[in-house]
Order: C-alpha cells, then structure tokens, then sequence
C-alpha cells in the first residue's frame, strides 16, 4: 500500500436503492423474506458501506493489491423504500500496516438509515487467491476419500 493512506481521508458514495435490493431479495430461497417489507435489506446496506470504503482504498494501493472486509459493526436505524437515494460516508479513522478501520454512516435524504465502524485489510490478490485455492484442494481431498 502506498504511503497516502492514513487517518483523515474521507469519501463519498449514493445510490439509488431499486426494488432488487431490498429485504425479499437478499435470499430469493428463503421464503420466511419473502413475506418481508420491501425495504433497503441490512445486508444490501452493508456492502454498500463496504463498497463506499473499497472506493476509498482503491488509490492508496499498489498493483495487485486489494482489501477484504474482516469487521463490521453497525446499526440500522431507518427503512428506505425503493426509489431514494442512499449516501454512504466513509472516514478512515486508522491505518496500521494492513488493518484499516472506517467510521461509515448512510442517510436516504430523510433519515440517518445505519452508522458505526468497518474494518478492513489490505491484501495481496496472488497471496489471497493461493490460499483460497489450497483450501479447495483440501475439501477435493475429502471428497475423494
């Protein structure tokens, strides 16, 4: 990662909340959401928070590299219907060496809809992908056996 990261940076992310991500959605297979309001899902809202750090990284790193959420503690406050806009605001509050933490906050124009802090790591994609395909080789293992 490159020097410029570190505390204080700050960034910015709205989105247009569709029908597609709200609560029904998040798992077409479970029909106990499928009763469920149409409203911006919690999880559709953590990626989004997410997302909007992602953006925030993205400069601060070096070819190859990338970030993987590892913590997330947030609420969420208010439901958002389909149409509005969703602003996410994220603020790296610590960089030290690959653990970065956020303050991160959404509002739909109305409401503050969620708030509270992610943290993620910056990783090698080489490193990263290695390892998930040393796992795959151990559950191919156990299948044969």
């Amino acid at each position: 990662m490159k020097p410029t990261l570190k505390a204080g940076l700050k960034h910015r992310l709205a989105y247009r909340v569709s029908e597609s991500k709200t609560v029904p959605h998040l798992y077409r297979e479970a029909p106990e959401l499928q009763v469920m309001p149409e409203v911006f899902a919690t999880g559709f809202m953590v990626g989004l928070m997410e997302w909007t750090c992602v953006q925030l990284l993205a400069p601060h790193l070096d070819d190859g590299e990338g970030s993987l959420g590892t913590h997330i503690d947030v609420s969420h406050k208010s439901a958002t219907p389909p149409g509005m806009t969703v602003t996410v605001e994220a603020e790296c509050v610590e960089a030290r060496g690959p653990r970065v933490r956020f303050k991160v906050s959404g509002h739909d124009g109305v409401d503050e809809i969620g708030a509270g802090t992610h943290e993620r790591f910056i990783v090698s994609w080489d490193r990263f992908n290695r390892g998930v395909e040393a796992k795959r080789a151990k559950v191919a293992a156990k299948v044969e056996a």
